[in-house]
């Protein structure tokens, strides 16, 4: 077997943070080989973001780095999580990349469950400036969509927004009650472009979708723009 120690997954939302510590690791050296993301029971949807599933799937294929997903409800989450990693430690992929900010319960469950499958976290976006990250991540060339808002913090007006420097205003003059990088799940982002891609992805934003508690983007068709 292929000796992959130095090689690396990151769990993968398809959101801004993921996107940005992945640009980071490579940047640092790490060969990141896969992308892990876990999806609803019947397999269609983002776990944590609601994404289309086939979505997520062109996002690694414009990215260029295999996806695993698989399948848990909430309460067999970590258990699915920790079996994907066991897996990749066989394959002798034994390092994660994560894109938490400054969340200790986020960060405490991380290293225990990767202590327990033997692999070794790394979280490069971990306690920086939320401004620094989202000013690296709009001058870096990334570009996003809000797909996903929790009603708690934000209303259906912020769907479909582009992540940019009007984006990051509007959030800041609503004060500490929202994290402007929606740390808290405040609202969740969909990358389709930047750096770590060798071809964007294009796509149709269509309605306004509300469930308990959220709402949603529906995003009509898509497929990756070859232009470079």
């Amino acid at each position: 077997m292929k000796d992959n120690r130095k090689h690396a997954f990151c769990s993968w939302s398809g959101g801004k943070e993921s996107a940005l510590a992945l640009h980071r690791a490579r940047g640092s050296g790490i060969a990141v080989t896969r992308l892990v993301n876990m999806v609803t029971e019947d397999g269609s949807h983002s776990r944590t973001h609601g994404v289309e599933a086939a979505l997520l799937s062109l996002q690694a294929k414009a990215i260029g780095i295999p996806l695993i997903q698989r399948k848990t409800t909430w309460d067999g989450y970590e258990e699915e999580f920790k079996s994907v990693l066991s897996g990749l430690y066989n394959e002798g992929i034994s390092q994660g990349v994560f894109g938490d900010i400054d969340m200790e319960e986020h960060r405490a469950w991380v290293e225990r469950v990767c202590s327990e499958c033997a692999v070794r976290p790394s979280l490069p976006l971990w306690l920086a400036k939320r401004n620094d990250l989202l000013s690296e991540f709009m001058n870096s060339g990334f570009k996003a969509v809000i797909v996903a808002v929790d009603r708690n913090y934000l209303d259906d007006t912020w769907i479909g927004r582009e992540i940019d420097s009007t984006f990051v205003n509007d959030l800041q003059s609503l004060g500490d009650s929202v994290d402007i990088c929606g740390e808290r799940g405040e609202y969740h982002s969909f990358v389709y472009d930047g750096p770590i891609f060798h071809s964007p992805i294009q796509f149709e934003k269509g309605g306004v979708r509300s469930a308990p508690g959220y709402y949603f983007l529906d995003i009509g068709a898509y497929s990756i723009k070859e232009t470079r």
